[in-house]
């Protein structure tokens, strides 16, 4: 053989060899759909897109070594947190078949690469790789959840036309918590310099992991990990070295994401000893099986009304009590495969508030709306709550871009995406209500493969359409990549066409910066991304910094009471004998708008109205509204109506009544029973004026901040 084809072979064997390399890791992830599941041996990542698998890559062997969240690096590799890695199976070589794959831009990277330490490597068996097109759901490994699927046919513009922007300025990296970069001070120090040395403005970084925290002050238990520094709190450091130099934080939270099995928080303050899988009172989500775990993780239940509750109180701490610039909601939906919710006391209440009988079938659209708004409703509640204690605070989210994109002016597109009927989140009302400042899709795609490279521009072309919200300002949005399925030069390609079309970029992930991050170290992995990120014309060559503020958030924020289920009731805003604006209350009974304009607005819901002043740039707080139960309208002759209680001639919402407990909750509300009342019902006053009940006891706990 010639020393040119001899060349050639080891060029492809490489190249086959990387690729592999990502499958074997992406075969192994317990949830290959979320932003924060892990690969084997230390290694976590993010979400990802659907693949084939090669059915050789497939070990029958229980979930591998595994590290919970969604972003995540890694150094010379230190033992994994959450169990041993399964045994290797054998497999049997399959003869090369030369693959075709498509070029991809590539930004130079001057000077020569870094050589790479002495790690052992594991040979991966040579095998086709299959090229990724949409395809029927890939059954579920063992103790896995399924991959996801593209429910619509691709069809994406190649050269989608954006509208005319000012560019936002992000330039973004997650910082996991699992993994080096957090747990030390001399770490946070060495992940702080690392990100100024890239160019990064932000870094998003992970404090709430699984209901606990690497910080002190959130009222959740602080992380029980055997590395982390005595008496240091992770977040109030980073945030203290990245502002020294210039670098935003924004406070990454897994919201519904409550647990990972292989590595439990052995704090017995952690939510899962209270209301985990063996509870009288679970909070998980369930299946219609009853079973609640994918792959290692367990999701808290968006429908049950003290969850809810609970995440909220969580991620509002970290603006009340740290000099953060932000926080970012991850895991803020349901588990793939949309088979969820079925816990009693989330059936109890749909039925409740819906006027539904039985259990419904998971296809119920009733059913699956009702679900998809208990996410929006928690998003809304936390929203509400930051932007009254810190108006400038950024909300953003790290959204879902499962599958083939919508397509860029269709109204029903993003109605027929993944994103919306497989994990209910409705990201594009989040973004017309006001409820998130910047939205991140997790845009994790890979150039070259299959149908992704076309994936990657027809998402961030849909998130790039659909910016404007209800009143009428523009939501900045940032681009998230996935560093850990790339080369340095593909994200440096990514990160730069997301640029070039006004957007911002963030990157996943610290700890896993490239796709050879598992034969090389954290430091060679950083050096050979920064060469790519910081080449002439690449998107870090000139360092700038993001100093936007958040687009102008002016509304109010109220809560009805003094209903057995207060959820799932229209609130409406007039303003000048107008309606400008309607909502919906969550399961605890609070609502509230976003995008109204200032000025006098009166809310209307149940029957009852208060009316006060929206401030130009804050949120107000109205007074609880009291509601009452009322029974079912009785159809009487004259002569037996004039024989009725007075009580059940009155107006509705008119009768204060004793309290009971609302099942799922923690918040007291009245008894069905009405008492009678000894004046007339024609003489009974309209009562404009809200009643306010006593204040229900916080799930966490308020918090002393440490001096």
């Amino acid at each position: 053989m010639s020393p040119a084809s001899l060349r050639r072979a080891f060029f492809l064997t490489m190249l086959l060899s990387s690729a592999l390399w990502a499958q074997a890791q992406l075969a192994l992830k317990p949830e290959v759909s979320d932003p924060e599941t892990s690969l084997p041996a230390a290694v976590t990542t993010a979400p990802v897109i659907p693949m084939v698998i090669p059915p050789v890559l497939l070990p029958d062997a229980p979930p591998p070594t595994l590290v919970p969240p969604a972003s995540v690096p890694i150094a010379p590799v230190q033992p994994a947190p959450v169990g041993p890695v399964p045994p290797v199976v054998p497999v049997i070589p399959v003869p090369v078949t030369p693959v075709p794959v498509t070029p991809v831009p590539v930004i130079p990277v001057p000077g020569a690469p870094v050589p790479a330490a002495p790690v052992p490597v594991i040979p991966v068996p040579v095998i086709p790789v299959p090229s990724i097109t949409p395809v029927a759901p890939a059954p579920a490994l063992p103790g896995h959840s399924a991959l996801p699927t593209a429910p619509v046919p691709s069809a994406v513009p190649e050269n989608p036309v954006l509208p005319t922007l000012p560019p936002v300025a992000v330039r973004g990296l997650w910082v996991d918590g699992f993994g080096v970069g957090l747990k030390t001070r001399a770490q946070a120090k060495q992940t702080v310099n690392d990100a100024a040395r890239l160019g990064i403005n932000t870094l998003f970084v992970q404090a709430i992991r699984r209901g606990d925290c690497l910080c002190m002050k959130s009222g959740l238990p602080l992380a029980t990990d055997s590395d982390l520094e005595k008496n240091y709190d992770p977040l109030a450091v980073v945030t203290r070295l990245a502002h020294d130099k210039g670098i935003r934080v924004i406070a990454w939270a897994s919201v519904t994401g409550i647990i990972n099995v292989a590595s439990p928080s052995k704090d017995p303050k952690h939510v899962m000893w209270s209301h985990g899988a063996n509870s009288h009172d679970s909070w998980l989500a369930r299946r219609t099986d009853g079973s609640w775990q994918v792959g290692s993780d367990g999701w808290l239940d968006a429908g049950i009304p003290a969850a809810a509750d609970y995440a909220a109180q969580s991620v509002v701490n970290l603006v009340r009590y740290y000099d953060i610039d932000g926080v970012q909601l991850d895991r803020i939906r349901y588990p793939d495969g949309g088979n969820w919710g079925y816990d009693l006391k989330t059936i109890t209440r749909f039925n409740a508030e819906m006027g539904k009988r039985g259990r419904p079938l998971p296809s119920d659209p009733v059913w699956q709306q009702w679900k998809r708004d208990q996410v929006t409703a928690l998003v809304r509640r936390i929203a509400l709550e930051v932007k009254s204690l810190r108006p400038g605070a950024w909300m953003t989210a790290a959204t879902i871009t499962y599958g083939t994109p919508p397509r860029v002016g269709d109204p029903d597109g993003f109605r027929n995406s993944q994103p919306y009927n497989d994990v209910l989140q409705d990201w594009v009302t989040w973004i017309h209500e006001g409820l998130i400042d910047l939205n991140v899709p997790m845009n994790y795609k890979r150039d070259g493969v299959g149908d992704q490279g076309a994936w990657f521009t027809g998402w961030n072309a849909y998130a790039g359409s659909v910016r404007t919200r209800a009143d009428g300002l523009v939501a900045p949005l940032a681009i998230g990549t996935a560093l850990y399925l790339n080369t340095p030069q593909v994200s440096a390609s990514q990160a730069a066409r997301s640029v070039q079309a006004g957007l911002g970029w963030v990157g996943y992930s610290y700890r896993v910066p490239t796709l050879a991050s598992s034969r090389e170290t954290l430091v060679q992995g950083l050096e050979t991304l920064r060469q790519a990120l910081t080449a002439p014309g690449a998107v870090l060559a000139t360092p700038q910094r993001w100093q936007d503020t958040p687009p102008t958030s002016h509304g109010l924020i109220g809560r009805v009471s003094g209903v057995t289920w207060p959820g799932h009731r229209t609130v409406e805003a007039w303003q000048a004998g107008r309606l400008v604006a309607t909502s919906l209350t969550d399961g605890n009974g609070y609502y509230g708008f976003l995008t109204l304009p200032a000025g006098k607005t009166e809310v209307r819901v149940g029957g009852q109205s208060w009316t006060d002043t929206v401030p130009d740039k804050q949120v107000v707080h109205f007074p609880d509204l009291l509601l009452s139960d009322s029974p079912a309208p009785v159809k009487k002759t004259p002569a037996q109506a004039a024989s009725l209680p007075v009580s059940l001639l009155a107006p509705k919402g008119r009768v204060a009544l004793p309290l009971l407990t609302v099942p799922g909750s923690r918040s007291s509300v009245p008894k069905l029973a009405l008492p009678v009342l000894k004046t007339s019902a024609l003489k009974t006053p309209a009562l404009r004026t809200p009643v306010k009940l006593r204040s229900t006891r916080s799930i966490l706990p308020t918090v002393t901040p440490k001096r």
